[in-house]
């Protein structure tokens, strides 16, 4: 057997045994709960729609059906792109429904040109939750309709300050607050909330924005007596990042990339295999015709933009106010919907920092599994460095105690002996033997303890020495 595949198999054994001592939590947000704290982030253009959101809303996890552009699926949609819109994300949304009896979300854009008919189709037909991003869910939003439809809003942002903005109006607009925020950091896929200049800086990772997302909600979640949860987005790959974030405050996460090497995403099986293909220097940022940054994954589309080769495109929709399609060259719909289809020559892959970490296409059902077994290791071995500095801890105390008892056994041997020349021999023999039974107490304590840690840090070694093969689940 080869070294990897021991490594494998050890793995593999490990995973199957902590995974159900140790299980994901599961994700309340209002009055609903998903059984696992997993979102399946919302990818526009036809990547995410009724098949992928039914099949991780079936392994217990919120499936999400992306709205934004969802009617280039449809035929008519260069004549009349708000009615495909509209039409498409019923169909989807209704299909999604009848393949699973999870949760499904829907994701729209707030600076898209029918945010408003895309976001009363969605309450009309009763989504779960509306994951509204691209901007700040604050005006026209028809909050009676939403509540008296049992659906749930959750705001994609990019800091604790923009969440607070957000409750902050609603409190004041409409008597109410959303019931979460997903936030989402500069390490994620596809247009993202940060200026260039932020996406590599320290002060901008998602393991500073939750615990500040998590604070500004705080004072939210005491006024109005209900937890508001905050979902970690961007970057997120393996079990055990879903741990780290969880420990940070989240209590649930989101993620993308994983789920386009899914045999049940939507798109194209040679989008998906883009993402099998790139290498981490293929993953560049863009300015995307949408004044926006975006992560995409570089191919023969942007190469000839970059080279100035202007390809003819239409634009049958501003779907942003912010759009300079004219001035890119390109509409990043079109190229989008173009590479969904599998043409990567006409277009180009969205992609999160990590999408080269994807290693093959599997069903959903086996990456859920994965992750879960990915959570329940790290958090094993969380447990058993807890443990071991615990037990470090125990042993520092015996020792000193061994030495007070000692030094303290010696003085009264001492006093004894000096009592003993005054006739009380008795008492020196019975303070002598206590203090010798305590001491082999603490002696038989301290090799006790000393050989737990032993064992415990042997283990833990053997676990950190199979670390990179963490990157699998």
């Amino acid at each position: 057997m080869s070294l990897r595949s021991a490594v494998e198999e050890k793995l593999a054994g490990l995973k199957e045994q902590y995974a159900s001592k140790y299980p994901m939590p599961e994700l309340r947000i209002g009055g609903k709960t998903s059984a696992l704290a997993i979102v399946q982030g919302g990818m526009g253009i036809g990547i995410s729609l009724s098949k992928l959101a039914a099949a991780v809303a079936r392994e217990g996890g919120i499936g999400v059906v992306a709205a934004n552009g969802i009617g280039m699926l449809e035929d008519d949609y260069y004549d009349d792109p708000v009615g495909a819109n509209v039409r498409a994300l019923r169909r989807e949304l209704r299909e999604a429904r009848r393949n699973s009896r999870g949760l499904i979300g829907v994701n729209i854009m707030v600076a898209g040109d029918c945010f408003h008919q895309l976001l009363d189709a969605a309450v009309e037909e009763k989504a779960d939750i509306l994951f509204l991003g691209a901007g700040l869910p604050i005006k026209g939003i028809p909050v009676r309709a939403i509540r008296e439809s049992g659906v749930l809003v959750v705001p994609i942002v990019s800091s604790g300050r923009a969440a607070r903005l957000i409750f902050k109006s609603w409190e004041k607009h409409y008597g109410d607050i959303p019931d979460g925020v997903v936030v989402e950091g500069p390490r994620a896929g596809g247009h993202l909330g940060f200026k260039p200049e932020q996406i590599d800086d320290p002060g901008y990772e998602l393991e500073r924005l939750v615990p500040e997302a998590v604070q500004a909600l705080e004072e939210f979640e005491a006024r109005w007596n209900r937890p508001l949860p905050v979902i970690a987005a961007g970057g997120i790959f393996t079990g055990a990042d879903i741990y780290r974030f969880l420990r940070l405050g989240a209590r649930g996460v989101q993620l993308a990339t994983r789920f386009v090497a899914t045999d049940e995403c939507d798109a194209d099986v040679r989008f998906k295999q883009a993402y099998l293909d790139c290498r981490e220097e293929d993953i560049v940022i863009i300015q995307s015709p949408v004044g926006l940054p975006g992560r995409a994954i570089r191919g023969p589309f942007l190469e000839a933009i970059d080279r100035g080769v202007a390809p003819a495109f239409r634009c049958p929709s501003h779907c942003l106010e912010s759009c300079g399609a004219k001035k890119a060259r390109y509409c990043i719909s079109e190229a989008l919907d173009y590479a969904r289809k599998g043409d990567l020559v006409n277009g180009f892959a969205f992609c999160g920092a990590n999408a080269h970490r994807v290693e093959a296409i599997v069903p959903v059902r086996q990456l859920v599994a994965g992750l879960k077994q990915g959570f329940a290791l790290a958090a094993f071995v969380s447990a058993m460095k807890t443990e071991v500095e615990k037990r470090a801890e125990t042993l520092a105390a015996l020792r000193d105690e061994y030495k007070t008892t000692l030094a303290d056994a010696r003085g009264r041997v001492q006093a004894g002996l000096r009592r003993f020349t005054e006739g009380q021999e008795a008492r020196y023999r019975d303070e002598k033997a206590r203090m010798h039974a305590r001491l082999d107490q603490i002696r038989a304590e301290y090799r006790q303890v000393r050989e737990r840690v032993r064992e415990l840090s042997d283990e833990l070694s053997a676990l950190l020495n199979i670390e990179p093969s963490l990157s699998a689940i």
